[in-house]
Formats: structure tokens, sequence, C-alpha cells
């Protein structure tokens, strides 16, 4: 057993895990953000957000990787709108484009962006914290200003 910290906390993990689509920011060559809705999955043994689709090596995203790995992803929603309660969790970090990699479903590409996180912020997923909770993951290289 590690005795690392787990790079998620087990609220943002069961949020997550509830959740479908995710929005992926990427950097394109001109400098101009790029942000696209992505299926994900947690890759609890690496500790990385996974991302997956059909064809991902011919998407944008995938090839502004190659040019710059910040990226911020974001999966939120409306869990009440009487009371408002809005929840979310936001990963800043660097991603990697892979190619090679088992897809967890068939016919989606062998390709994978594999976001590790940085910084990690998350708000109403977890009842014990109320507020917005935002943290660095330890270890990894701080977030430039």
């Amino acid at each position: 057993m590690s005795n690392e910290p787990a790079i998620f906390t087990d609220s943002e993990l069961a949020y997550l895990a509830g959740q479908r689509l995710g929005r992926l920011a990427t950097i394109g060559p001109s400098g101009s953000p790029q942000n696209n809705p992505v299926g994900f999955s947690v890759n609890a043994e690496l500790g990385t957000i996974d991302i997956f689709g059909f064809n991902l090596a011919k998407s944008k995203k995938f090839r502004n990787l190659k040019g710059n790995p910040n990226v911020a992803f974001v999966v939120d929603d409306l869990a009440s709108v009487d009371p408002w309660v809005v929840r979310g969790v936001e990963v800043r970090g660097t991603a990697e484009a892979l190619d090679g990699v088992k897809p967890p479903i068939a016919h989606m590409s062998s390709q994978v962006i594999r976001v590790h996180p940085r910084r990690i912020i998350s708000w109403g997923v977890d009842p014990y914290l109320p507020n917005m909770s935002a943290r660095d993951v330890p270890g990894s290289p701080k977030e430039a200003a």
C-alpha cells in the first residue's frame, strides 16, 4: 500500500463517478483557448482523469496538447434550483496525448488524453465542506500565476 496522499478526496471521487460529461479546455497554437465537452473516467491507479473518444487523434484538443500541455477540466451540475445548489470539480494541470491505450468501450479509438492534476478545486460535493475548497496536488509543480 502506498503512503502517498490520495489525489482526489472520497467525496470528489463519488461525485465524479456519478457524472458522465465534463469540459476540457486546451490551448491552440495561436494561444486561443478551446473548450469541449468530453466523456471521462477517473484513473484511480494513476490519479488522473482519462478522456477517451471516437477518432480522438483527429480532434483539435488532442493536437493542441502537442504544443501546450496545460489544461483545465471541469465537471459541474445543479443539484437543486430551489434552493440553488451548485456542485463541481475543476482540475488544472497538464495533459498528455497518448496512443495505443485500450479504450473502456468498444469502438472508441486507442488514444487517450491523460490529465495529471496540479490543482483541484471543488464545491458542493462534500457536505462537510460547504464552501469552495482548493488545494495543490502534493509533488506536482506549482501552478503558474
